[in-house]
């Protein structure tokens, strides 16, 4: 199928929000992230991450689009933030008894890859006989009904507005991404629905919008700008690639495109990981 007259990215990018978890030999190892909707450190996961990384780095510098993309792959993979940050740890540790910690500070959050990923292993073997947790014993929802449909709102405005302009001379792109829009929409319907919110069913339907947003970018996006984001990519992760097996480095370049290329157009994520 011939691709439509292709994008060309906006000028002004918005800077996306935040989410959270990762997982062993197979990125498959760890309960899903939804698993854990019902704490507020699930929802502040990136940002967890990223200052504790900051304090044991002594420095507060921003973190890179591949430490962003390292995070987002550990969250979709499901490990718990507790066996991250224990591995951050881990690796700071490791780091400063090897002769390349004297007076370096460690640079990637792709340097602590294998000891978050034993971490994880660690402490779902720890909790294999423990019994299940209760669901209803957290009295409150982790999200107020009245944030979420703004936060659906919000994004669901920022596509149409994207479909209305950005993409006018492309009717067929115009036209799928306000699909999407009108997707949010009725994800903002449900939060209305009497009973206990089931926020992994948001997810799931949140996931499957941001599945088919990242599709209609990826085949419309010149090949010259997909191939500066992957040079780009390539050149960050060129120390790190033997550090990381197949799995985890295939859900970090995935993790790292999508970033990128939604940054490129000034369009957000959709997952309620990134609602601030």
């Amino acid at each position: 199928m011939e691709r439509e007259e292709q994008l060309r990215p906006r000028e002004h990018k918005s800077k996306p929000a935040r989410a959270q978890t990762v997982g062993p030999d197979s990125l498959a190892g760890f309960a899903t992230p939804t698993n854990k909707m019902d704490g507020w450190n699930y929802f502040n996961y990136f940002t967890e991450i990223e200052e504790y990384f900051w304090k044991k780095r002594g420095a507060h510098l921003l973190v890179s689009p591949l430490d962003w993309a390292i995070m987002e792959a550990w969250q979709k993979a499901g490990v718990p933030l507790e066996a991250v940050l224990k591995g951050i740890d881990n690796a700071f540790e490791s780091y400063q008894r090897s002769r390349r910690g004297s007076g370096k500070p460690l640079k990637s959050l792709a340097y602590c890859t294998d000891a978050v990923l034993q971490a994880g292993e660690d402490q779902q073997d720890a909790a294999a006989g423990r019994a299940p947790r209760n669901p209803s014993a957290t009295a409150a929802e982790p999200l107020s009904r009245e944030e979420l449909k703004k936060y659906f709102a919000k994004n669901a405005a920022q596509l149409k507005e994207a479909a209305a302009n950005q993409f006018a001379l492309q009717t067929e792109l115009a036209a799928r991404v306000a699909e999407i829009a009108d997707g949010l929409d009725v994800i903002a319907t449900i939060v209305d629905t009497p009973g206990r919110l089931d926020l992994e069913d948001l997810e799931r339907r949140l996931t499957v919008l941001d599945e088919k947003l990242h599709a209609l970018l990826t085949s419309h996006t010149p090949e010259a700008l997909l191939l500066k984001i992957r040079r780009e990519m390539d050149g960050q992760l060129a120390s790190y690639r033997r550090k990381m097996k197949a799995e985890q480095l295939a859900m970090v370049e995935k993790q790292y495109m999508q970033r990128r290329l939604l940054e490129e157009f000034g369009l957000p994520r959709l997952s309620l990981f990134y609602l601030s």
